[in-house]
């Protein structure tokens, strides 16, 4: 299932467990986050991964900012 806003994302519970990857590959989005946060730039990963695309990559990080923004709850003082 490719999810609303994010084309190049799917989740399929018979790949990687049902976790989040970039679509029609085995590549999870975190592995592609891993590499970034370890200091790969996009054009290493693509090089190393050949079938992914700078587009992938790049909607990766946009999969990741849209499902870690989650409301912030203040305490009352």
């Amino acid at each position: 299932m490719t999810l609303a806003g994010f084309p190049r994302i799917s989740i399929d519970p018979g790949v990687c467990g049902g976790r989040p990857v970039v679509t029609g590959t085995r590549v999870r989005v975190t592995d592609v986050l891993e590499m970034l946060a370890g200091g790969a730039t996009i054009s290493e990963i693509v090089a190393d991964f050949p079938y992914l695309s700078e587009a992938d990559v790049q909607a990766t990080l946009g999969y990741a900012a849209a499902t870690t923004d989650h409301p912030v709850v203040l305490a009352a003082e």
